[in-house]
């Protein structure tokens, strides 16, 4: 049994617009996703005590989401990835997209599928959002008309894409979800208790030694030190205690702007064989390398398949992706630098979280032998991706 609710979530600046948020509840599964990009929140699941926590890295309020931020949570296109030099050739003709990203177009550009409102519909186990791009939008031809459905069965999130254009262009859509399985399981009440001792101390410090002023600094230096120290990134600080396995024997390697060379490398013998679980704080320590943020080819046909599998030994978590796409984006946080305070005053350091980006490959538009990702007239683009998860 699935329930839905809806409320709202928050106004748009300069009465732009409400945003509103739809929870989806299961006896195993707890899911809020926003119309702001389809964007998913939070998601509670249970650890091997039964104890629900939310394992994915985002925001309490719609003012976190409208800052500039990596995507937590959104559904992004209309070409999610990266698109070499923002350009593409159809039917011989030029296409000039938005560059945001050093000289690529990331995500679907600018103002892309995650910094729109889409207009819901409850459904009875879910909830489908949909929205008409316009011919032109971030440079792309031709108008597209896109439906994003979440619905939820037991332990399992279920997440389809469907699109219809009205000229040939390329479409490639996913969801940014970053998770960390240890889960936010923040004692704020601690964290509070220590604040208040400290804002105390720090009080008698300046009032029995001004002169220390100046070595101490600004007033609630104390304060913010303490929460700082006790405020964690997640229930882990990081994902390095996470076993992952992606099921792949292929990768692509990128050039220093993150785009494919083109060749389709084996993992055997690499940094990226992970066929076999792997924990990942010591896999990169082995390999040195600093994370991931690459496309692994998958194995499967367009029908559902297997993709990876994560655990988290410490709460007994388990993720499990399932896909009919023939890539995944495997990206591993490394540009997140404890600059934005999420939720419970949560802060995300490097590697705080991990995506599995399910999706057709970067730069396949430009790349002829990678699998397609034009969508002309009359056809229809329709992929599922599965998150299932469960103890172990």
């Amino acid at each position: 049994m699935v329930s839905v609710t809806r409320a709202v979530f928050g106004d748009l600046p300069s009465g732009a617009g409400t945003v509103e948020k739809f929870q989806l509840q299961s006896d195993l599964l707890k899911v809020d996703i926003i119309s702001w990009g389809c964007t998913i929140t939070a998601l509670e699941v249970k650890d091997r005590q039964g104890r629900a926590s939310d394992v994915v890295l985002g925001f309490a309020e719609l003012e976190g989401y409208l800052q500039k931020q990596p995507y937590f949570g959104a559904v992004v296109g209309r070409v999610a990835n990266r698109i070499a030099k923002g350009t593409f050739t159809v039917d011989g003709k030029e296409y000039k997209l938005a560059v945001n990203n050093g000289p690529n177009s990331l995500h679907g550009g600018v103002r892309g599928f995650d910094k729109v409102v889409w207009t819901p519909q409850v459904l009875s186990n879910g909830v489908q959002f949909s929205r008409i791009s316009p011919d032109g939008e971030e440079g792309y031809p031709g108008e597209l008309k896109v439906w994003v459905t979440y619905t939820l069965d037991g332990g399992e999130l279920m997440v389809n894409y469907r699109a219809q254009a009205s000229q040939t262009t390329p479409v490639n859509l996913t969801n940014h979800s970053y998770f960390n399985l240890a889960g936010q399981e923040h004692n704020m009440a601690l964290l509070n208790f220590f604040t208040r001792i400290l804002e105390k101390v720090e009080a008698l410090l300046a009032q029995f030694y001004p002169e220390g002023k100046a070595i101490l600094g600004a007033p609630g230096w104390l304060s913010r030190l303490s929460i700082w120290l006790l405020t964690p990134a997640q229930g882990s600080p990081n994902i390095y205690d996470h076993e992952v396995t992606i099921e792949a024997d292929a990768f692509l390697p990128v050039d220093e702007t993150l785009i494919p060379t083109g060749e389709v490398a084996p993992v055997q013998g690499t940094a990226f064989d992970l066929r076999k679980p792997v924990e990942l704080g010591k896999h990169l320590q082995e390999f040195r390398i600093h994370g991931f943020d690459h496309n692994f080819c998958l194995k499967g046909s367009k029908d559902k398949h297997f993709c990876a599998r994560v655990h988290h030994a410490g709460s007994g978590r388990v993720l499990e992706v399932y896909t009919t796409q023939p890539g995944v984006q495997f990206y591993t946080g490394n540009f997140l630098d404890g600059t934005l305070k999420g939720k419970s005053g949560a802060v995300y350091p490097k590697h705080s979280g991990f995506c599995l980006e399910t999706q057709s490959w970067p730069d396949a538009v430009n790349q002829p032998h990678f699998p397609p990702v034009l969508l002309r007239p009359g056809e229809e683009y329709d992929h599922t991706t599965w998150f299932k998860f469960s103890v172990a």
